[in-house]
């Protein structure tokens, strides 16, 4: 039971929710991948290098087994998934630096736009105000006194 428990409680937690939506998403973003190399780019790639259609590549190794079939190096899939893994983490690179630059923006503006701070209560204001003359005055009466007793001083 308490297994059970601690199960609920990881599974319910935020980064694991956060996971499954990444792994779904990019299941379905390297769908969308594969289709782009397989329908798009490998055509005229083959196009390109004389009509060859990566999937074909291979080396014979040996042409007739002892049931019959033939044994092949398929090096041409093996180029095919390099191809998609590359396209796969440039496009992947691509959407995380837009993303990156895109939010440093954001908080760029933000930064800028930030409100000024909001004017202190009236009551404040108003001790700030008073504090400011009392010091004024004591100041003066400072210099006042300093000035009698070098007028008493010289006399």
């Amino acid at each position: 039971m308490r297994i059970i428990q601690e199960f609920k409680k990881f599974a319910l937690k935020g980064n694991v929710f956060e996971l499954a939506t990444g792994v779904i998403i990019g299941n379905a973003f390297s769908k969308v991948v594969n289709s782009l190399v397989n329908d798009i780019i490998m055509p005229l790639l083959g196009l390109i290098i004389g009509k060859i259609n990566f999937a074909d590549l291979k080396i014979v190794l040996v042409e007739k087994t002892a049931t019959g079939q033939t044994l092949t190096l398929n090096y041409g899939n093996f180029l095919q998934v390099i191809l998609d893994f590359l396209c796969i983490s440039v496009s992947i690179f691509a959407a995380v630096k837009i993303i990156t630059m895109i939010r440093q923006r954001l908080e760029k503006r933000e930064l800028t736009e930030q409100k000024p701070a909001a004017a202190p209560p009236k009551t404040e204001q108003l001790l700030e105000e008073i504090r400011d003359l009392l010091k004024a005055s004591s100041n003066l009466n400072e210099r006042n006194l300093n000035e009698s007793n070098l007028n008493e001083i010289i006399k």
